[in-house]
C-alpha cells in the first residue's frame, strides 16, 4: 500500500446558466484554462447547466484531468460534473425527493433535478469517493421558504454518503451546499456523515460568495458583509486505513480575469491540499448531532402543518373557480359581440388553466411534498434512536 499521498481538490460554482448568466461563454472558456495552469487531482463543478460548457471544460482539460462525468438529472441536467486525474471505476447519482417547487419557474432548482452524485476514483491503489453536491439555494433569508428542503437535502446527503463509503480509503465531498458553518443543514452533513471541513482551521473570515470583491456582488450587500458568506465547501474523511490532513486551503482563482473588469464567477473558487498517511482516522466522539437532528424533525413538522394548510387553500380556490366557470356558461346568450364573446372565452380558458393548476397543487404535489417530508422525519427520528442507545450504552460501560 501507498504510505502517502497528496490530493489537491478545488471546487466552483460556475454560475452558468444560458442566457441569464451574463458573460457567460468568456467566463467558461477563463475557467478552462485556469484549470488546465492549476495544479488539481479533483475538479468539483456546480452550475454547469449547458452541456456544450461541459464538453468546452472536458476539452481543454483533457490534458491535465482526462478522466471526467456530467451527472443528467431531471429537466435541465444536475448541473454537477467532476473531472480527475484519476481513473473514474464507477458513478453513481441520488436525487433529491425534495427539490423546491416546481411551479417556482423563476428559482427553477426543481428542474435540476438536484442530488449528490458519487465518483469512485483509483488513485494508486486506494479507494477514494468523491461526492459532489448543490443545495437548494436561499432566496430570502428572513422568510426561507426552503428551510425544510435544504434541511433533507443535507440530512439525505450525510445518510447516502453513511451508507455508500463502505471500503472507501478517502471519503471527500466538494460543492456549493447553500448553508453557512453556524446553519443546521452544515450541522447536519458534518455531523450525521462524519465530515470533516478542511477550512475550519483556516484564520480569518473567508467567503466564498457575495463577497465585496466580486464583480458580480451587489454592491449593497457588499457594504453590509464585505468578506461575503462561505456556502462553498470541501469536506473530508479518513478511513481504518488512511488518515488525513489539511496541508493547505486557498481561494487560487484572482478577482479578476485577465484583461476583464469581470470575475471567473459569483461564487469564489476553492481548493484544499490533502495528505493522505497511512493510518487510522477515528471519529470525534464528542460530536453529538442530536441536537440538530430534533431541531430538523420541528422544521418538518412545522412544513408538515403548512402543507395541509395550503392544501385547504387551494382547495377553497379551485371551488371558488369551479363554481365561477360554471356560472360563466350561463351568460353566453347574454353576449351578442363577437369581439366579447371571444375575450370572454380567452378569460375562461386562462381561468381554466389556474383550476388545473390549484386541483394539482392540491393533490398530486401535496401528496408528493407531504410523503418526501415524512420519509425524512421518520429517518430522522430513527437515526436519533439509534444514536441515543449508542450514547445511553457507552454511558453504562
Amino acid at each position: 500500500m501507498v504510505e502517502e499521498i497528496f490530493l489537491n481538490v478545488l471546487t466552483l460554482n460556475c454560475w452558468g446558466i444560458p442566457y441569464v448568466s451574463k458573460n457567460r461563454l468568456n467566463r467558461m472558456n477563463a475557467i478552462a484554462d485556469k484549470l488546465t495552469s492549476e495544479d488539481c487531482d479533483i475538479v468539483c463543478l456546480q452550475e454547469v447547466w449547458s452541456i456544450n460548457d461541459y464538453r468546452l471544460i472536458k476539452g481543454k482539460t483533457r490534458e491535465k484531468l482526462p478522466y471526467s462525468h456530467y451527472f443528467f438529472s431531471g429537466v435541465l441536467g444536475s448541473g454537477v460534473c467532476m473531472f480527475s486525474r484519476y481513473p473514474i471505476d464507477d458513478v453513481i447519482f441520488h436525487k433529491w425527493p425534495l427539490n423546491g417547487y416546481v411551479h417556482k419557474i423563476h428559482h427553477g432548482d426543481w428542474f435540476g433535478g438536484k442530488g449528490v452524485g458519487l465518483c469512485r476514483l483509483k488513485v494508486h491503489n486506494l479507494d477514494v469517493h468523491v461526492y459532489i453536491a448543490h443545495l437548494h439555494a436561499e432566496y430570502c433569508k428572513e422568510n426561507d421558504e426552503y428551510t425544510a428542503h435544504r434541511v433533507l437535502q443535507a440530512f439525505d446527503t450525510a445518510q447516502f454518503i453513511r451508507m455508500t463509503k463502505g471500503g472507501a480509503d478517502a471519503v471527500i465531498l466538494g460543492g456549493d451546499l447553500n448553508t453557512e458553518p453556524q446553519d443546521l443543514a452544515y450541522k447536519i452533513i458534518c455531523g450525521v456523515a462524519g465530515l470533516m471541513d478542511a477550512c475550519a482551521k483556516k484564520s480569518g473570515s473567508l467567503g466564498t460568495n457575495e463577497c465585496a470583491n466580486n464583480s458580480y456582488t451587489d454592491l449593497r450587500v457588499a457594504e453590509k458583509e464585505p468578506n461575503g458568506k462561505r456556502i462553498d465547501y470541501i469536506l473530508y474523511m479518513g478511513s481504518k486505513n488512511y488518515k488525513i490532513e489539511v496541508n493547505d486551503f486557498s481561494q487560487p482563482f484572482p478577482t479578476r480575469i485577465p484583461d476583464t473588469n469581470f470575475s471567473y464567477s459569483d461564487h469564489e473558487a476553492i481548493m484544499a491540499s490533502l495528505k493522505l498517511t497511512k493510518g487510522y482516522q477515528s471519529e470525534d466522539a464528542n460530536v453529538d448531532i442530536r441536537t440538530s437532528l430534533k431541531e430538523a424533525i420541528s422544521i418538518c413538522e412545522k412544513a408538515l402543518h403548512n402543507i395541509h394548510r395550503q392544501r385547504l387553500w387551494y382547495l377553497f380556490f379551485s371551488f371558488i373557480l369551479i363554481i365561477s366557470l360554471i356560472w360563466s356558461m350561463g351568460l353566453d346568450y347574454l353576449i351578442s359581440s363577437i369581439i366579447l364573446s371571444i375575450g370572454f372565452n380567452i378569460l375562461r380558458l386562462f381561468l381554466t388553466a389556474v383550476l388545473c393548476y390549484t386541483l394539482f397543487m392540491s393533490s398530486l404535489w401535496n401528496s408528493l411534498e407531504k410523503n418526501a417530508l415524512k420519509a425524512g422525519c421518520s429517518a430522522m427520528e430513527l437515526q436519533l434512536v439509534r444514536l441515543s442507545k449508542n450514547l445511553d450504552n457507552n454511558c453504562n460501560l
